[in-house]
């Protein structure tokens, strides 16, 4: 029965630390994004900063990416830049393995 339960806290030890690997992931993905979408827009260093920290919130909004996705694409839009939706997921997508390579080379 203890080989039982030590096992079950392992198996629950190692999904907690899953889950904070992946979000930390996401919020380095996301910062990355911001930075890319800020320069973009060609914004000031400070702005910028301010931008990267409003694109991790964003993603609080729902679940997935949509919700940074649409952020990106309406700022982007608004500031007049020529970037599609596309063209975020895509870059989405190589931040999140830029993230990923980051985190584990730092860990």
């Amino acid at each position: 029965m203890t080989d039982f339960k030590d096992r079950e806290r392992a198996e629950e030890a190692k999904f907690a630390m899953d889950e904070e690997t992946a979000f930390k992931i996401a919020a380095r993905r996301n910062r990355l994004l911001g930075e890319w979408a800020a320069a973009e827009m060609k914004l000031t260093a400070e702005e910028t900063e301010a931008y990267k920290k409003a694109v991790v919130q964003a993603d609080f909004e729902e679940a997935g990416d949509e919700d940074v996705i649409r952020k990106l694409l309406g700022d982007l839009t608004a500031a007049g830049t020529n970037i599609s939706e596309a063209d975020i997921r895509a870059k989405l997508e190589e931040m999140a393995i830029e993230a990923k390579r980051q985190y584990m080379s730092q860990s």
